[in-house]
C-alpha cells in the first residue's frame, strides 16, 4: 500500500559527504514518522536517524553532529545529509515510515529495499 525509494547511495572517500532520499508513495493519508535505519555485514539493523510528524528528530550518538534528517511532506520525501563520513559508516542504508495507507484503512510500517554507502579510502 506504500513504496519507499532511496537514493544516493555510493562511494566516497573518508571525509567526504552524500545525500540520500527517500520518496513515499501509494495511497498515503498520513505519516507519523520517517527515518533512517542502517545495517553492515554481521551487524544489526540499527536506527541512524527519524523524524516525526511534529518535526523532532532522534539521532544516534554515532553520528550526532555529522548527519541530519530533514523532510519535505509535500513531496513525501525524507533526506540524510551525511558529512564527515567514515569507515564505520558503511551499510545498506534503509528507509522506513510508519503511515497510514487509504487503501489499507490501517496504520502499518514500510522499508525500503536499501541503498549502499561505502567509505573507503
Amino acid at each position: 500500500q506504500v513504496q519507499l525509494a532511496e537514493s544516493g547511495g555510493g562511494l566516497v572517500r573518508p571525509g567526504e559527504s552524500l545525500r540520500l532520499s527517500c520518496v513515499a508513495s501509494g495511497n498515503i493519508y498520513s505519516i507519523k514518522t520517517m527515518g533512517w535505519y542502517r545495517q553492515a555485514p554481521g551487524r544489526q539493523r540499527e536506527l541512524v536517524a527519524s523524524i516525526v510528524d511534529n518535526g523532532s528528530t532522534n539521532y544516534a550518538d554515532s553520528v550526532s553532529g555529522r548527519f541530519t534528517i530533514s523532510i519535505d511532506n509535500a513531496k513525501n520525501t525524507v533526506y540524510l545529509q551525511m558529512n564527515s563520513l567514515t569507515p564505520e559508516d558503511s551499510a545498506v542504508y534503509y528507509c522506513n515510515t510508519r503511515a497510514y495507507s487509504r487503501t489499507a484503512l490501517d496504520w502499518d510500517t514500510y522499508w525500503g529495499q536499501g541503498t549502499q554507502v561505502t567509505v573507503s579510502s
